[in-house]
This record gives C-alpha cells, structure tokens and sequence, in this order.
C-alpha cells in the first residue's frame, strides 16, 4: 500500500494503520501530528498553505526516499492543509516493514524531512485577531540533516 495526500479533510488513523497491516507486514509504526498550543497560550487555529502540484512531488519524492532507504512494504503520508484548530489533526506518517527497526526508522525519516522540505507555510491565528507566519526552527534542520543526504532518485 502507498498513499500519499494532501487534502483539507481529516483522516482515520485506524483504518489506514488496519490497511498497512494488512499488507503481510511484520512491523508497522506511525506518528500523527496534532495541532498543539503555543507555549505562550493564545493560539487559536493554524492556518497551511501550499502550492498543490509543487508539495505533492514533493511528498511523492519523500516517500521514493524513504522507500529506497528502507525495505517497506508500505507507506502512507497525509499532510493536511486549509485551517485547523487546536486538537485537529495535521499530518499522518505510516511506514509498514516486515522488521519494527525499519518501520520505525523510516516513519522518523519521514516526519523529520516533513518538517524541513516540505513546501508548506504556516500562519498562526491568535485569540487577540493577529495572525503571523511559523519561522523555520533550527532544531527541525539539526533533525534533517541528522539522516545524511538523500538518495538520488
């Protein structure tokens, strides 16, 4: 199974983790991304942008990547976009293997290259009214580049 999405509606975690470990595998791990409060307080909803045709390669690439590092024998990625609220799930990574050491390896990969390559901006909606963009964080490069170069593909 491959699935790779990028879509305003939310997704059910449950039936995409049935799915992959339908799929004959031995391991599957996942990591879901939920909207959180900003340590300050005063977050009301996030708000992500994107370029369709641009982010869905990209993810697509992500995904080829991961698939060359490890032996999966699935992979889900949905990022979802438009505005969400506290609570509201934002992206979902799933990686089945026939071994957990590689699902869980491969889920992280995804996630951390989620978070620096990715073409998504983010808007933070405030309870006063204000809103101002999401700047990039070093600690999500440090966790990037932790995994070395990616494979050509």
């Amino acid at each position: 199974m491959r699935l790779v999405a990028v879509q305003e509606q939310d997704f059910d975690p449950g039936s995409l983790l049935a799915a992959l470990g339908g799929s004959g595998s031995g391991g599957v791990a996942s990591f879901i991304g939920i909207v959180r409060q900003t340590p300050g307080g005063g977050l009301r909803a996030l708000h992500l942008e994107h370029y369709p045709g641009m982010t869905q390669t990209a993810l697509e690439r992500l995904v080829d990547e991961a698939q060359s590092r490890w032996a999966l024998t699935g992979c889900v990625v949905i990022h979802r976009v438009g505005r969400l609220e506290l609570g509201q799930n934002i992206v979902f990574t799933a990686t089945a293997s026939a071994h957990r050491a590689e699902a869980l390896a491969a889920t992280a990969y995804l996630i951390d290259q989620l978070k620096t390559r990715a073409p998504f901006w983010k808007a933070e909606e405030m309870e006063d009214g204000t809103t101002h963009w999401v700047e990039a964080r070093a600690s999500d490069d440090e966790a990037a580049a932790a995994w070395g170069n990616p494979p050509a593909l």
